[in-house]
Formats: C-alpha cells, sequence, structure tokens
C-alpha cells in the first residue's frame, strides 16, 4: 500500500458518497456498509471463543486480557490474509444479480443476505451452541441467488454459482473431519512422544496455571488460531463490502483502480485467446491474418450438446465485448462509467461459461493464465474496506465470548480438557485455517476448533458428549438451508412489496 493507492482509493470513495447523495442513495448505502460492518463484529464475537477457549479454560491467560490478544491478533490478521477468499465469496453471487442497474435491488440483495446471517448468528451465540459464520454467510448469499432466479422466472439452479459453490461447499464439508482426525492422531503422537509429562496430559489442577512452557505453548496457538481467523473470515467481510460497493457505486468500484497498461495489455490478449480455445470447439474457422470468420461453421455449433452449445456462444460473444471496451484503453479509468460494469459482470459471466463448459467435458487447456489476467481487472479491495472491516472484527472479538468458551472447554467432552489437548486442537485449527486463506477457500472456524477438540477427546481414550456433539452436527446440517431460506424468502418478500 503506497501514498498514491491511498489517495486513488479516498478519492474513488469521496466520488462514490458524492455520486450517491446526488442520486438520493447516499443514507442506504451507508446503512448498507454499516450493516456489513456489523455482521463482522457478530462474526467477531460469535468466533471468538475458538481463539480463547483453551487458553482461559486452561488459566493460561486471564479471560479479558486473552480476548483483548485475540482482538488485536484478529485485527492484524485481516491484513495478512490477502483478498482470495474475499473475491471467492463474490463470485458466489451470480453475476446478473450484481449487473442489475436496479439500486434498490442490489440493495434488497444485500439486506437480504445480511439479515439472514445476522439472525442465525446471533441465535446460535445465545444458546452457546458453536456454528459457523461461514456457513450463515454463503446460505445468505445462495438465498439471493436463488431468490433471484425465482422472480426473474429463470430455474432455482441458475441462481447459483455452481463452479464456486461446490469448491466451496467441499472444504466446509471436509475441514471438520479433517480436523477432527489430524487432531486424534496428533494427540496420539504427542502422548507417546511425551510418556513421562504426567503434567501435560493430566486434567488441570484447581485454581492453578500450567507451567511455563505449556502455558507459552497454549498462547502460541491461541495466537495463531486468532491471526488465522483474521486472516479468513476477516475476508469475507472484505467480500461483502465489495459486493455492496460493486452493486450500488459501479462506477467507481466495479474495476481495479490501479491496474496500468500492461495488464489491461494482458487483458485483451487474453480474451483473444480464449475466444480462440472456445472457437475451437465450435469448428468456427479463421481467416489468413488469424481472426475469427463467424457462422463459418454454424452447423458444428448446433451439433453441440444444448448446454454446450449455450455456453459456447455466450463465451464467443462475451470475449468479443471485453475486446471491445478494452481496444484502445491504457489504464481501468479509461473505461466509460456505462462500460465499467458491463466489463466486470462480462468477465465474471465469461469465467462462468467457461466453467460450464469444462464440467461438460470440454477441456480448454492453457487458459488458466488467460482467466487470471482478466480478473486481474476486477479483483481488489480498496485499503479503507480492510480497515473497516479489521476494526469491526477486532472490537467484535472483545464481546460476548463467555457462552460458547463454556461449551467448547466444558461439554464436548466427558472429561476435562487438558493442556495438551488444548495446544493440539488450536494447533490444528491455526494450520487448517491458515493454509485455507493462503488457497483463497472459506472454512469455518468454528468447525475447525471444536472437531480438533472432540478428536482429542477421542485421541486420549475419553468420550464425547453425544447431547453436545448432535447439537454441533445439527447447526452443521441446518445453518446453510435455514440461511438460504431465510435470505430466498426476504428477497422475494422485499421485491414483492416494493413492486406492489
Amino acid at each position: 500500500m503506497n501514498l498514491q493507492t491511498l489517495q486513488t482509493d479516498l478519492g474513488l470513495l469521496f466520488s462514490g458518497f458524492t455520486h450517491a447523495s446526488a442520486n438520493g442513495t447516499l443514507f442506504l448505502l451507508v446503512l448498507a456498509l454499516l450493516v456489513a460492518c456489523a455482521f463482522e463484529f457478530i462474526n467477531g464475537f460469535h468466533d471468538t471463543a475458538n481463539s480463547v477457549a483453551t487458553v482461559i479454560y486452561t488459566r493460561s491467560l486471564k479471560p479479558w486480557t486473552a480476548v483483548f490478544w485475540s482482538g488485536i491478533c484478529n485485527f492484524i490478521g485481516v491484513f495478512i490474509g490477502g483478498i482470495s477468499v474475499a473475491m471467492g465469496i463474490v463470485k458466489l453471487l451470480p453475476a446478473d444479480v450484481l449487473s442489475s442497474h436496479s439500486s434498490t435491488l442490489s440493495l434488497i440483495a444485500v439486506f437480504s443476505m445480511l439479515l439472514s446471517s445476522c439472525i442465525w448468528n446471533l441465535g446460535t451465540w445465545y444458546f452457546g451452541i458453536p456454528a459457523s459464520s461461514s456457513h450463515a454467510l454463503i446460505g445468505g448469499i445462495l438465498g439471493v441467488g436463488v431468490g433471484h432466479a425465482v422472480s426473474s422466472g429463470n430455474s432455482i439452479s441458475s441462481g447459483i454459482n455452481w463452479t464456486k459453490t461446490s469448491e466451496i461447499g467441499l472444504s466446509l464439508l471436509i475441514s471438520p473431519l479433517l480436523g477432527f482426525l489430524l487432531a486424534a492422531l496428533g494427540l496420539i503422537l504427542l502422548k507417546a512422544l511425551t510418556r513421562n509429562s504426567n503434567r501435560l496430559h493430566s486434567p488441570q489442577l484447581p485454581g492453578k496455571t500450567p507451567p511455563i512452557p505449556i502455558r507459552l505453548a497454549l498462547i502460541g496457538t491461541s495466537t495463531g488460531v486468532s491471526l488465522a481467523h483474521g486472516s479468513n473470515d476477516g475476508q469475507k467481510g472484505v467480500g461483502l463490502m465489495m459486493m455492496i460497493l460493486i452493486a450500488l457505486l459501479p462506477a467507481q468500484f466495479s474495476l481495479n483502480p490501479s491496474v496500468g497498461s500492461e495488464k489491461i495489455e494482458q487483458a485483451l490478449l487474453a480474451a483473444q485467446q480464449i475466444e480462440v480455445k472456445v472457437a475451437a470447439l465450435s469448428g468456427e474457422a479463421r481467416d489468413s491474418n488469424g481472426f475469427l470468420i463467424r457462422n463459418a461453421h454454424a452447423d458444428a455449433i448446433r451439433a453441440l450438446p444444448e448446454k454446450a452449445k449455450k455456453a459456447v456462444e455466450t463465451s464467443l460473444l462475451l470475449s468479443t465485448q471485453i475486446q471491445e471496451d478494452l481496444k484502445g484503453v491504457t489504464t481501468t479509468s479509461d473505461v466509460s462509467e456505462e462500460k465499467r460494469l458491463r466489463l466486470h459482470s462480462n468477465i465474471v459471466q465469461l469465467e462462468s461459461g467457461l466453467s460450464t463448459l469444462e464440467r461438460s467435458g470440454y477441456a480448454l487447456p492453457d487458459t488458466k493464465k488467460s482467466r487470471k489476467a482478466l480478473f486481474s481487472l476486477i479483483e481488489y479491495a480498496p485499503f479503507w474496506v480492510i480497515v473497516l472491516i479489521a476494526i469491526s472484527l477486532g472490537f467484535g472479538t472483545m464481546i460476548g465470548w463467555r457462552r460458547v468458551v463454556e461449551t467448547i472447554g466444558e461439554k464436548i467432552g466427558t472429561s476435562e480438557l487438558t493442556y495438551a489437548q488444548g495446544a493440539v486442537a488450536q494447533s490444528v485449527a491455526m494450520s487448517m485455517i491458515g493454509v485455507s486463506a493462503l488457497v483463497g477457500v472459506p472454512v469455518s472456524t468454528t468447525h475447525c476448533l471444536s472437531s480438533g477438540v472432540a478428536g482429542t477427546m477421542i485421541g486420549a481414550g475419553s468420550s464425547v458428549r453425544g447431547s453436545t456433539i448432535k447439537t454441533i452436527l445439527m447447526a452443521w446440517v441446518l445453518t446453510l438451508p435455514v440461511t438460504l431460506g431465510l435470505s430466498a424468502g426476504t428477497y422475494l418478500l422485499l421485491r414483492a412489496l416494493i413492486h406492489s
């Protein structure tokens, strides 16, 4: 982050607020941003227990010291996590939802997904149930897509970005199972390596703090979980903010303002290369200069299966429009306001079309680099957005931790949590969350740690409380369908009220 980039970000923010004020949507824009911050604030105190449960329960740190330190680490984590998870969240929403030129519909979409997520998070927190904020947010986003598809007269499946949804869904499904297994194996290994350390594997003594080495290990792994949580979950808030800004202020935020002539040229070449690859599937011919001869092999296109044929036709059209919009452009600021959202939407929809072809069995070799070059035009987050989310998550972390701490520390296993179990569970959660942030997929901090604690109980030869595990599993299973239904229902209801 340099001074020039910061000035550009602030200039766009001022321009956006001026534009919103002129169009009478400033209040709604500010409200939408505040609701996004509220989600991240709730996410902070909802998931805080995952970072501090074992360190508080083992008396390694006093509660408020642990919570304050966790808040600082969550704040820092937002800045070190990048934006790959954030962009994955943005891609969950079908492109035609963001490309709607109605600010009213955009606001309905935003409030529907946030309201459903916040209701579920607050409800599960109130009852002390370790539930996933990631599941809740993703369910809310998918619900908006479904509601939009239904209200537009399309099939429900068309409202879901299946490629990104399956990728994220798989990570959310596997992560708690992997956390359970790794924690169980980790504790068994630690017991084998530390056979003579009775204190490490014994229940804590009432009123006593652990020995210094054990205490440092617990504080260190707790710090790691807090940093990893900030880097992963903070990006979800960043993704929400970008959805709002792209939907309501496309002229200012739909394209990356820091992209220069070199990346523009790379993106233009990428669109041309993608067009060549897709055209090869349809059998279209080329002239002596290598340019496409339109409709030269229309029969070949018609011979494709219906879904693939539509994807080919759409992808060819979109790649052509992208090239037209980028010709003569040296920076993204040269793109006219009316073309900015169209360019953003076309890039997202082109990626969706290419993914459809790949799922249908049509290989598109050597396009990964080209697709990445196109996404460099739209994948970014202003520095002030990251700061705002970091503050919201950091302060949220310092509130409301006690309910879920008791569940994780006392109610998952039938025996008391030992120092070794706490350190192993936190190490596994820290590693899994950190790796997922690096590869750009969201995982549930809650499920990584709670499944890790359960795994250590089994690894220690103890057992888990069936009632608690059943409650956590029920929350795990129900979060997506409930938040999806709430979000879709809210979207349809608000849209009907607006148009009645």
